[in-house]
């Protein structure tokens, strides 16, 4: 059985077999995402509530910020402390994603994304969440979380708030238009192409022998498990 994770401390299923966590939920890491999520909502209110103002963009790019700095920060101390565990691999992945949506949803009703590339993003999410629920049937677990899909989040996440000063009425407002939809088409793309990747891989687990069923077989010397 191999484990292998995405550079973020958190441990994901590999092609080989499922990940051993750790089941503590009182730790640092887990902490950290806890207040990720807590400032959605609050991401939320600063750029959907009324009067749309300069200075609540300016909170919510900070808030942005913030968020993308945690998720580097609690990657690192989960590794330094020897801190990963299960519920890690659940709340790091859905604040990414519970960021993504609000963002994208909040630029696309302030009119400053189309609404043919939210369409676009919730369709790849709506493809992965049918491929993992293929998967978890079958006894299979988390995919192995490839550079590219990592690379793909940390576009999108810089774009969105680059796309929010694009709007504003100000000198800067020209380059961080042209800079932020350069990194949504690229973030999109590897979204994309990220998606297609863990297809790959799910089609190796699906074509492989689940692990409920590897487990009544013992491996002989040197053996691996299915992948």
């Amino acid at each position: 059985m191999t484990h292998q994770g995405d550079g973020s401390g958190r441990g994901y299923t590999a092609v080989g077999g499922p990940a051993e966590p750790g089941e503590r939920i009182w730790t640092i890491p887990n902490a950290i995402s806890v207040a990720r999520l807590a400032g959605v909502p609050v991401f939320l209110w600063l750029v959907l509530g009324l009067p749309h103002t300069a200075a609540k963009d300016w909170w919510a790019v900070g808030l942005l910020i913030a968020s993308g700095a945690s998720d580097w920060l609690d990657g690192k101390i989960a590794r330094a402390l020897n801190q990963q565990s299960r519920l890690g691999q659940v709340l790091d992945p859905a604040a990414d994603r519970l960021y993504i949506v609000a963002t994208v949803v909040a630029l696309a009703i302030r009119a400053i994304i189309p609404w043919w590339l939210v369409a676009l993003l919730a369709a790849r999410e709506v493809l992965m969440a049918g491929v993992l629920w293929l998967l978890r049937r079958r006894g299979w677990g988390a995919l192995q979380v490839s550079f590219v899909g990592k690379t793909a989040t940390l576009c999108l996440l810089y774009a969105f708030p680059l796309l929010f000063l694009g709007s504003h009425v100000a000198g800067y407002a020209e380059t961080a238009r042209v800079a932020g939809w350069t990194m949504a088409i690229w973030g999109s793309a590897l979204y994309w192409c990220a998606a297609l990747l863990y297809i790959v891989q799910a089609r190796r687990l699906l074509a492989a022998v689940p692990p409920s069923r590897a487990e009544e077989r013992v491996p002989a010397s040197g053996e691996s498990r299915p992948g």
